[in-house]
Parts: structure tokens; sequence; C-alpha cells
């Protein structure tokens, strides 16, 4: 039986499943000269590229985010909400 390959495109998107080293999972996040989003260098799909600056802008507001949603009250004791008068207008034809 032929062995299966460990890297390629499915569908356009690409997946690495060779054993990973320091030096590419390194290298695979910080590729000078090319685009925001570059190969995972294990499992599927993309990931930043880390010299890319627009990388750090997307990081910048996925923390600004995280950061407000902790900041906000998340449980019903903490909220100061008022009861609603519900009307409903039954039409009888």
């Amino acid at each position: 039986m032929a062995d299966k390959p460990t890297s390629g495109e499915i569908l356009g998107v690409p997946y690495n499943f060779e054993r990973p080293s320091i030096s590419r999972l390194l290298s695979a996040h910080w590729e000078p000269g090319e685009g925001m989003l570059v190969e995972k260098p294990f499992g599927i799909g993309y990931t930043l590229n880390l010299a890319n600056w627009r990388s750090w802008i997307v990081l910048a507001v996925a923390g600004i985010l995280l950061w407000q949603q902790e900041q906000s009250p998340s449980s019903p004791d903490e909220t100061e909400d008022e009861p609603v008068e519900v009307i409903v207008d039954e039409d009888e034809d």
C-alpha cells in the first residue's frame, strides 16, 4: 500500500503533518517579504506572519476585544437590569 503524503493541499488549504522542528516552527512565523498569512508549520491552514505589520494590528485588536470582554460584567447578578413590560397586541379577524 502506498504511503500517504504528509504535506500538500486540499481544496486550496495547505496541510503539513511532517514532524516539526524548532527552527521550522520559528521561521514559519517570521517570513519577511511574505503576506500577512503564511502556511502553518504543522497542521492545517494558515497562521499569522509576525514579520508583517498587519499581523500586529490583528493581534492588538484581538487583545483589546479580549480585554474589553473581561472588563464587562458577565453574570446576571452583576448587571442592574430593570423589568421590561411586553405588550402583545393580538388582532382577531
